[in-house]
């Protein structure tokens, strides 16, 4: 990507949205994986990262008129965004059509309906996250926990996201960077050269792919949470819990036994001091403004600056 700042607070790129960034990931078995998957929406793991997501937000001026969450699954998140945004619009997206039927389920059982007017029921939207059916700016605050990671094109993504989000507008969202279950990943090597894990995107290109996409001032970081466990069962549920394997080049085959006791005496040499084993999630965080942009008859982009409004 070429990017050329100049003395007017401009920013001219050339288009760095190529496929080259393409992941390799089994869009049908990552579809499938996601809706099946319990994704930690109850447990801590999910709830820990909004938490987190949250305080990075603590500081930040906005008064949004229209909120997506996107990855909104069984609503999980829709009750802060709510309560932090009590003027706003709210839409949940989601790419499973099964989660959010279990939201519809969930406010029939609890008599949601009978209480709320149909035109005050937030909208659920069931759409891929790199094909959103609405107009170009149409929202002033997008915030995804932990989805992201799921596409094989998060450039595209991001570019879908840029384009539904206001100029001024803010999207926040988090993601497992490439150390999440690095443990995992050694145990696993001990053992065969197969993939067994998502491959997950760096910090820094999600920085960049947020500037090619027309979003400024993006800040981007990592934190590292360490799950520790007595057995490695309990182990191996979580990490199924986190997904399982959709990456392209995977065995389709089942493995024997033989194969699950010399994966688990890999793994055992990952334990830490205290002879517990150890499960790294790498949360990344990221947010950024949308810029008002406009293309050059050379074809470069421009992307003009706002200041970012914090308190």
């Amino acid at each position: 990507m070429l990017v050329r700042m100049v003395a007017d607070g401009v920013v001219r790129m050339e288009d760095a949205l190529s496929d080259e960034a393409m992941l390799a990931i089994d869009v049908v078995q990552a579809a499938r994986l996601y809706a099946s998957a319990r994704r930690v929406h109850d447990d801590f793991i999910f709830r820990e990262t909004a938490r987190r997501m949250a305080e990075r937000l603590a500081t930040v001026r906005l008064v949004p008129q229209r909120v997506l969450d996107l990855g909104s699954g069984d609503g999980a998140d829709e009750t802060f965004l709510r309560d932090r945004f009590p003027d706003a619009w709210y839409c949940g997206l989601d790419r499973s059509l099964a989660r959010l039927l279990s939201v519809t389920e969930r406010r029939a059982v609890s008599g949601w309906r009978r209480w709320t007017r149909p035109a005050h029921r937030p909208p659920l939207v069931n759409a891929d996250f790199a094909s959103l059916p609405f107009a170009a700016r149409s929202f002033d605050c997008l915030w995804s926990n932990l989805a992201i990671h799921w596409s094989s094109a998060p450039h595209r993504v991001i570019a879908e996201w840029s384009r539904v989000t206001n100029v001024g507008g803010l999207l926040t969202f988090s993601a497992f960077g490439p150390d999440t279950m690095r443990e995992v990943v050694d145990a696993f090597a001990q053992v065969d050269d197969e993939k067994h894990v998502l491959p997950f995107t760096d910090l820094h290109d999600y920085g960049d792919m947020l500037v090619a996409s027309g979003f400024v001032t993006p800040v981007v970081d990592a934190e590292r949470i360490v799950l520790t466990y007595a057995e490695p069962a309990d182990l191996w549920r979580d990490v199924r819990s986190l997904g399982g394997n959709a990456a392209i080049g995977r065995i389709r085959s089942l493995r024997g036994r033989a194969f699950r006791t010399a994966l688990d005496e890999a793994l055992a040499t990952t334990r830490g001091p205290d002879g517990r084993y150890r499960l790294s999630l790498e949360l990344v965080f990221a947010h950024a403004w949308k810029g008002e942009t406009r293309k050059t008859a050379a074809g470069e982009t421009i992307v003009r600056m706002p200041m970012p409004r914090v308190s």
